[in-house]
């Protein structure tokens, strides 16, 4: 029987974990995810927080997905990036005097933990299957239609969001690149045994 509170739970858990690593790598100052590149540089041009040009861009990706797959538009998605918003803004206010790395292997610390966190977060809410983030949902769309697997899907977007995120001037660094080789893999890595783990925690016996 399944438990849809403890389900809700791990949901909240999982978009907690999933903004407190986006917020680890923007602080790490080592460069983010080309996603997330794209939002801070939005942020530092026109204005407005990283959060909030989460939710201002699910709501122009909840249409492109509904284009894709030719069904109607996923709202319950940008109640997910409401929430990953606001995570995010909220784990930037309160690390943003604390998580100060100035040297090169600190960074790299809290960068790399900022990156497994992304991972491990985005695995344990996508697998309560609460509707995902559209850039999540967009990943298991081209997953879908390339008939591939995380890694290569998450890749490709990845470097879709890269050229946008040079545009608009967002944070590219090292990390950038790594999270490019390395973000869907490390998601990929986290799906199995992270849905084992709810499984057996979610279900018991009739």
């Amino acid at each position: 029987m399944k438990k849809p509170y403890a389900n809700f739970a791990f949901f909240l858990l999982g978009i907690m974990g999933l903004a407190l690593g986006i917020s680890l790598t923007i602080l790490s100052d080592l460069g983010t995810s080309p996603f997330d590149a794209v939002l801070v540089g939005l942020s530092i041009k026109v204005g407005l927080t990283v959060g909030s040009w989460e939710v201002l861009l699910a709501v122009l990706m909840i249409g492109c997905n509904s284009l894709l797959t030719r069904h109607r538009p996923e709202v319950m998605g940008l109640i997910t990036a409401v929430i990953t918003g606001v995570g995010i803004d909220l784990w930037l206010f309160l690390l943003g005097s604390v998580v100060t790395p100035e040297i090169w292997s600190a960074k790299a610390i809290c960068f790399t933990f900022g990156l497994v966190l992304i991972g491990a977060g985005t695995a344990t809410y996508l697998l309560t299957n609460f509707a995902p983030i559209p850039i999540d949902r967009l990943t298991l769309i081209i997953k879908d239609l390339t008939r591939t697997d995380l890694f290569v899907s998450r890749t490709l977007i990845y470097l879709g969001f890269l050229i946008v995120a040079f545009l608009v001037g967002g944070p590219i660094g090292i990390g950038t690149v790594l999270t490019v080789c390395f973000g869907g893999l490390i998601l990929n890595f986290f799906m199995k045994p992270i849905g084992k783990a709810l499984k057996a925690t979610l279900h018991t016996e009739s």
